[in-house]
């Protein structure tokens, strides 16, 4: 199976449709009258199409097993044609138009099953996805205007050239991946407040909008990032920080000693990530695409 772990969890939505033809009036009366000897056909099929939605990762190999929070089954009567809608929901990391297509088609195959004893001629037209909601997709605000990114490597030995940065270049690779989004500065800073703030300061006078910095997060005497950084905000926005810590924990315990933090000084939104690699991948995918909408507010406030 494909690998989720890095998703955050969303609340996804799928609606599927499958359409079942009779062959006659007759049948379409049997259906209402409930007088079809398997028994009552629709009820039926509502059930099955729950099972099928529940039993998905069971049948089709590269689906995840995942928690099913809501599911509806109902029938529409259109003459010969009796349409089933299948509507899936979840929190997880991953979507459910599957489920919502494999409850449909079980539902169709019992309605098949249970009325070929007296109609021959019966046939499933179709199963298809009508809509799905949910991930990122969703969350991709269109700008205006690209969003110009600086990322710093705040770190005593690789600004000596004693160790090799990776965590820098793991963000300038996740940043590179939104189109919205010009990476134009890349930098090393030594552990030092005078030093990170006066390289921020310099990419806020040039208009940069994204500052991200990565590393002096922690809790070792020459971690100061945050120090350096919270004195500049003119307003800080605790969700990121919150955000970035409540996704590590669910991969590493550790992450609750993190202090990383995001605000905005002026229209630049300044970050302050884990140095390790893996912080910084994880931080990125816990916060990204969706403080890009951050850009579209301030789009829209200077149009008013």
């Amino acid at each position: 199976m494909v690998n989720i772990t890095h998703k955050s969890k969303t609340h996804r939505t799928a609606i599927a449709r499958a359409i079942v033809r009779v062959s006659s009036a007759d049948t379409i009366e049997a259906i209402r009258q409930r007088r079809v000897p398997k028994g009552d056909v629709l009820e039926a099929s509502r059930i099955a199409g729950l099972f099928g939605v529940k039993r998905t990762s069971d049948m089709i190999p590269d689906c995840h097993p995942l928690p099913v929070e809501y599911t509806q089954i109902s029938h529409q009567i259109h003459e010969l044609d009796i349409e089933i809608l299948v509507e899936v929901q979840t929190l997880y990391r991953t979507g459910v138009e599957v489920e919502a297509m494999h409850g449909a088609s079980v539902a169709a195959l019992t309605m098949y099953d249970m009325l070929k004893p007296i109609d021959k001629g019966i046939e499933i037209l179709s199963i298809k996805l009508l809509e799905k909601k949910g991930g990122k997709s969703q969350y991709k605000d269109k700008l205006n205007q690209p969003v110009r990114a600086a990322v710093i490597v705040c770190s005593d030995s690789i600004a000596a050239g004693a160790k090799e940065d990776r965590a820098g270049l793991a963000i300038r690779e996740k940043l590179q991946g939104y189109q919205q989004v010009s990476v134009e500065d890349f930098s090393v800073v030594p552990d030092e407040v005078d030093a990170i703030q006066s390289k921020v300061l310099a990419l806020y006078e040039q208009q940069f909008d994204l500052i991200i910095l990565t590393g002096g997060t922690g809790l070792s005497p020459r971690d100061v990032t945050p120090e350096a950084i919270r004195p500049l905000l003119d307003r800080e926005i605790p969700g990121i920080g919150e955000t970035a810590r409540s996704y590590g924990q669910e991969h590493m315990p550790y992450s609750m000693l993190s202090r990383s933090l995001g605000g905005l000084k002026g229209n630049t939104l300044i970050l302050a990530l884990p140095g390790s690699t893996r912080g910084a991948q994880e931080s990125m995918d816990a916060l990204f695409p969706y403080l890009l909408h951050i850009f579209r507010v301030m789009e829209f406030a200077r149009h008013d």
